[in-house]
């Protein structure tokens, strides 16, 4: 059975060391991986799934938020996403969200974001480290937490963004310690699973590597598949 194909997105801006860790990781899930990179031309070869990486800050304009200063946004990586994502959900296409990736899944459903989640959660600690140092709770009986099974779980933490208002129908799977928003998921689809953390950076977590198997068995069965040759 051939093994999937599933779209990576990336920064264009060293982004290729991220992609290199996706690679390995679907590689041992089972699926092959292809680079979506802004400004290049996208795959002949349809798309079976799609993991929407992490990198570069959302622009705050795409949801009326605060926009900061001295934060890297990439405008033409937004508009790839929210194009991808716009082809890609009404479909049911089995998605993977990680870090911005999850933040872009609720953005292109309606939802916003916390532009700085220090000015929110002032007890939050700045946490920013690649080890398993963050605890979050899973939400029982959630797609999350059968694919996990672990909860609580420890993840990394290197984000300053997060979920605000939640978007159309999608829920809140995972929450830290104070509150802020760690996983959302589709309501009515197969696969459409956002983590704000890196599941890529913890190659030896089995319960973090079952995310990219899942994401492989959802893309290999589903059936589904995206033409993005023009």
């Amino acid at each position: 059975m051939t093994r999937p194909l599933i779209g990576v997105t990336t920064s264009r801006y060293g982004g290729w060391r991220s992609y290199l860790i996706h690679h390995l990781a679907l590689k041992r899930a089972g699926a092959r991986a292809v680079r979506l990179i802004a400004g290049y031309p996208l795959p002949k070869e349809p798309l079976q799934g799609l993991i929407i990486g992490g990198g570069d800050d959302i622009s705050a304009k795409i949801y009326g938020g605060q926009v900061l200063p001295n934060v890297r946004i990439d405008p033409e990586r937004d508009s790839l996403e929210l194009g991808l994502l716009d082809l890609a959900l009404p479909m049911k296409l089995p998605i993977l969200g990680i870090c911005r990736g999850s933040q872009m899944i609720n953005v292109a459903l309606g939802g916003t974001l916390h532009t700085d989640i220090h000015e929110v959660y002032i007890q939050a600690p700045r946490m920013r480290t690649v080890l398993p140092k963050k605890r979050v709770l899973i939400a029982p009986g959630s797609k999350l937490d059968r694919i996990l099974g672990c909860n609580p779980c420890c993840v990394n933490a290197l984000h300053h963004q997060s979920v605000n208002r939640i978007g159309e129908d999608l829920a809140i799977s995972a929450q830290d310690d104070v509150g802020i928003v760690q996983a959302i998921e589709g309501k009515g689809s197969p696969f459409l699973i956002g983590v704000q953390w890196h599941p890529e950076l913890l190659i030896w977590k089995k319960h973090q590597q079952s995310l990219f198997r899942a994401l492989s068995r959802a893309s290999q069965e589903s059936g589904i598949v995206l033409e993005t040759a023009a």
